[in-house]
């Protein structure tokens, strides 16, 4: 339980000395919503709460897209905790954006379900809508499983409300 607190209070530590950054280039996204949407079992569907981080000028020009490093992490209802960081695409569609990633990370089950690994992989796809010039609302949907490495696999379909500022 220590090393929980410790981990989410370094996360959020850090994420306020990136606010103190006097480019304002940098971008943090809060969500809420809900962990293991389809649970099949009925008994590991929580609430959760996350915070991610990106920096606009890390931004790379492929010929998949617009591409930029992600970092993050959240806790559950249950305690569950999961830490990540990877990659992800940005597509306009004028004010919308549409945001594939894929993010490896280490996963602490808690007192909710147990995915089988510490390293778990998330794939996501975010709509984003922009409201302010600065800020931007969104829908996410994303799935994390640990690819069959660990003693099993169940996996967990997650969604989420997102809020996005730049600093």
């Amino acid at each position: 339980m220590k090393i929980k607190l410790f981990l989410t209070i370094a996360l959020i530590l850090l994420h306020a000395n990136l606010l103190k950054s006097e480019d304002f280039d940098k971008e943090l996204s809060f969500y809420t919503g809900t962990f293991d949407v389809i649970d099949k079992e009925g008994d590991d569907q929580t609430s959760m709460f996350g915070i991610e981080h990106r920096n606009p000028e890390l931004f790379r020009n492929t010929f998949l897209g617009k591409i930029s490093p992600i970092t993050g992490g959240f806790i559950t209802g249950k305690n569950s905790m999961f830490f990540y960081t990877g990659v992800e695409a940005n597509y306009g569609l004028g004010p919308i954006k549409l945001k594939p990633s894929f993010t490896p990370g280490y996963y602490e089950s808690g007192d909710g379900k147990d995915l089988g690994a510490a390293l778990e992989f998330k794939s996501e796809i975010k709509l984003d809508f922009e409201i302010f010039e600065n800020s931007k609302f969104g829908y996410t949907y994303s799935h994390i499983s640990n690819n069959d490495w660990g003693s099993k696999n169940p996996g967990t379909d997650n969604q989420s409300i997102t809020f996005s500022q730049k600093f």
